[in-house]
């Protein structure tokens, strides 16, 4: 007996929302958006291994912060006969981008929590003052 092939497997949709951890809503979005193309037996969605491994590209993509439009960007280049090569170097163009993006966001939470630190300093200090004059005012 022939073993199927990894090819051959396939997954309904509520296989591969558990497997990743998403919502059957979040795959019929990432179909709409061109991202996944099920087969279809009625109503019912097969998804192949191409279709698994595009949601594993799809669930990084957007960890990385990239948005679905950039993902089937990512999607449509390696379609093409362009191929991987124009893949990888949009990739990385990609990356760096996002890159500069966090270290700018990192900077910004950094002066964030320094301006917080001050201002609760300067509260703690002015409820201290506070507390001390009625104190005063209270025994005078």
């Amino acid at each position: 007996m022939n073993k199927p092939e990894i090819h051959d497997k396939t997954y309904s949709i509520g296989e591969l929302a558990e497997e990743f951890g998403v919502t059957s809503r979040a795959l019929r979005l990432y179909e709409e958006e061109g991202l996944l193309d099920p087969q279809r037996e009625g109503t019912r969605r097969i998804y192949n291994e191409r279709n698994r491994v595009r949601l594993r590209l799809i669930l990084r993509g957007k960890r990385l912060g990239w948005s679905l439009s950039e993902i089937r960007e990512s999607f449509d280049l390696y379609d093409s006969s362009l191929g991987e090569e124009a893949q990888l170097e949009w990739m990385l163009d990609k990356l760096a981008q996002r890159r500069q993006s966090l270290m700018e966001q990192s900077k910004d939470i950094e002066n964030a929590l320094q301006d917080l630190e001050r201002i609760t300093t300067d509260a703690e200090q002015a409820l201290r003052g506070i507390r001390s004059q009625q104190r005063r005012a209270g025994h005078g």
